[in-house]
């Protein structure tokens, strides 16, 4: 029988692959850790837009205050050409905590969130 020490267990459990709760894995590209696959192709359909000078540039996880204590985090703003902005949440699944949020940010910002 093998015997682990406390430290042993810890780097286990902390580099241990767990699955997250919506089955998602976090994927990490040019040093940003995203919360899916999903998430980390966009970002990475983000750059060869910009690249390609499509948009004028992207801001990753800007965060908004919705009220003292509250905060929304979208996964993009995109700055278009036409002067316009974007504001992206990349999702998998929409929980009611996002939905609540949303409604909050859509009335007090102004903006619409475009969900992918």
């Amino acid at each position: 029988m093998e015997h682990w020490s406390i430290e042993d267990y810890k780097n286990f459990t902390n580099n241990h692959n767990r699955k997250s709760k919506y089955r998602a894995n976090k994927v990490s590209i040019d040093g940003h850790t995203f919360d899916s696959q999903k998430e980390a192709d966009y970002y990475c359909e983000l750059k060869i837009k910009l690249q390609a000078k499509e948009i004028n540039g992207f801001c990753l996880q800007p965060i908004f205050m919705l009220a003292p204590g509250l905060k929304y985090k979208p996964d993009f703003i995109i700055f278009h050409k036409d002067n316009s902005t974007e504001v992206i949440d990349v999702k998998g699944f929409r929980t009611k905590e996002y939905i609540a949020k949303k409604k909050v940010f859509e009335d007090k910002f102004n903006l619409k969130i475009t969900e992918i």
